[in-house]
């Protein structure tokens, strides 16, 4: 719940940095995963849902923008 009030704060730009962010923190350990050099396997699926709460809330704050403006 933490992480969802961290991203909820934010605004759409902020969002849109932070899923870039994500994007590429994913595809080093992707990578690393390949390699065999990972060592936190969890880390993953904490930034794959991460990702998902960014795109949630994204969708969220435009689709709230469009219906008021």
């Amino acid at each position: 719940m933490k992480r969802v009030a961290q991203f909820q704060e934010m605004g759409v730009d902020a969002l849109h940095q932070r899923e870039l962010e994500l994007g590429d923190e994913l595809f080093r350990l992707r990578m690393q995963k390949a390699t065999g050099q990972l060592e936190k396997a969890p880390k993953l699926r904490e930034v794959r849902r991460d990702i998902a709460r960014v795109k949630t809330l994204l969708r969220q704050k435009v689709s709230r923008a469009g219906a008021t403006g």
